[in-house]
């Protein structure tokens, strides 16, 4: 069993910056693949960004490349997301979740979900 928290979220101008973290409690966690993914209203749930159990791989949304950047602290059992450049349509809640492998991207893979940290890009 694992339970996720999310924090981070908040109001940012459009280019600004913000940093998600989740942190896990139970186990396993270093053995788990972890993502963060986003829904805006009206619109289905979608991967941002994976990171895979040790963190030698990621993947990321094409949407978000370049601005976004997926990591981790297996000691601390905790998963960020650095968001550069923000704009309008990132906004969205972000949730982090867990998954059933060491890595994956695949949405029915992904076991265990957090509550949802809301961002909101607007001048």
């Amino acid at each position: 069993q694992v339970q996720l928290v999310e924090s981070g979220g908040g109001l940012v101008q459009p280019g600004g910056s913000l940093r998600l973290s989740c942190v896990a409690s139970g186990r396993p966690f270093s053995s788990r693949g972890m993502a963060w993914f986003r829904q805006a209203p009206g619109k289905e749930r979608g991967l941002v960004a994976a990171i895979s159990s040790i963190g030698g791989r990621t993947a990321y949304a094409d949407s978000v490349k370049g601005r976004f950047t997926i990591s981790r602290d297996n000691a601390k059992k905790s998963v960020y997301l650095q968001m550069n450049s923000l704009k309008p349509e990132d906004t969205a809640d972000y949730y982090c979740a867990a998954a059933s492998t060491d890595w994956t991207t695949s949405f029915s893979r992904y076991d265990y979900w957090g509550q949802g940290t809301q961002v909101t890009v607007s001048s």
